[in-house]
């Protein structure tokens, strides 16, 4: 979760390098979402963070 807040943090930034982390945090927290889904067997949760990566690479893509 600190690491979703984080991301959430850089993505609010004005300089770019700073958002590209920010999207970069974003895939991080994505996959330690998933991890912990799995443990859990949260499969909701592991289809959404599918869902919300996509939207991130998009970021990191659409930020360059």
């Amino acid at each position: 979760m600190a690491v979703t807040v984080a991301a959430a943090w850089l993505v609010g930034s004005r300089l770019p390098q700073r958002r590209a982390a920010g999207f970069w945090c974003f895939l991080a927290s994505n996959l330690l979402w998933v991890v912990w889904g799995w443990h859990d067997g949260a499969y909701a949760l592991i289809g959404l963070q599918f869902f919300l990566a996509a939207l991130n690479i998009r970021g990191v893509w659409k930020n360059e």
